[in-house]
């Protein structure tokens, strides 16, 4: 003899608040990294104007290379020696034949600084390559 009451099986259904939190976090991550790939752009590298410049924003898959005034590379924030630029670009030609390479350089610095990162795309089999200025 079963005296106890069986209570009814209530479903509690789906729970939107935490799947509302969940998406908020997944659209505020997918944002934020978002725009990080977008402006790879080092800060204290200040491009010249050229007054017919047009705006274009550099698509997900070009690499940007920041040449500093002091000569210095740096490539997705991290200072690179010209051999680890070398091998970087020979892996990325490797994965992709038309790998396409921003150089922005300082305005003040020099022009053989430039021209060496150019040397390099070239050993690296880069010949899709854009300068970034202001406008």
């Amino acid at each position: 003899m079963n005296l106890r009451s069986r209570a009814t099986l209530h479903h509690p259904g789906i729970q939107l608040a935490p799947l509302v939190d969940v998406l908020l976090l997944l659209l505020i991550f997918f944002l934020l990294t978002w725009n990080a790939a977008r402006n790879e752009n080092e800060l204290d590298v200040k491009v010249p104007k050229a007054s017919s410049a047009k705006e274009k924003s550099a698509p997900i898959g070009d690499v940007v290379v920041n040449v500093k005034a002091d000569g210095s590379v740096v490539v997705n924030r991290r200072t690179l020696s010209t051999p680890e630029l070398t091998e970087l670009l020979k892996s990325l030609v490797q994965l992709n034949a038309e790998q396409a390479v921003v150089i922005r350089g300082d305005e003040v610095g020099a022009y053989k600084n430039i021209v060496n990162v150019l040397n390099i795309c070239t050993e690296a089999g880069i010949t899709n390559v854009a300068f970034a200025t202001a406008k």
